[in-house]
């Protein structure tokens, strides 16, 4: 269970924009605002010629407080990472492309829908369902 990073007493609703660190007020954002810092630049990693990762990362910064029933634990997670399957996948061109233009697109919901029409896409889901679900 987490608390807020302000005032070390309630459980925190919000992150920061700049920071990132979670808060769960109003009061105590106006009191972080003041000392707010942007963060640094992290680290980078490269897992092959061309593909390069932040580093390090935490699973907590990727969900809101919604999402923690779909949680799955960090150390299933790291079995994409292991899977021969999944790094084949990414090797194509095509899904490379379309798994960008997912991330830079201002609605994901939207680019998420168009992905799932495209059968590449679907099987890379599928991959990454049966690793994380261990079938």
């Amino acid at each position: 269970m987490q608390i807020c990073n302000v005032c070390s007493e309630q459980t925190p609703k919000y992150r920061c924009p700049t920071c990132k660190i979670r808060y769960c007020s109003l009061a105590c954002y106006k009191i972080h605002k003041d000392t707010c810092l942007p963060l640094t630049q992290p680290s980078r990693i490269t897992v092959d010629k061309t593909v390069t990762l932040p580093e390090p990362w935490n699973v907590e910064d990727l969900l809101d407080e919604d999402h923690y029933t779909d949680r799955v634990p960090l150390e299933i997670l790291q079995r994409l990472g292991e899977s021969q399957e999944l790094r084949d996948l990414l090797h194509n061109p095509h899904l490379r492309q379309l798994l960008r233009s997912i991330d830079t697109a201002d609605s994901k919901d939207d680019a998420m829908k168009a992905a799932m029409q495209e059968p590449l896409f679907v099987e890379l889901s599928d991959q990454c369902l049966q690793i994380v679900e261990n079938k």
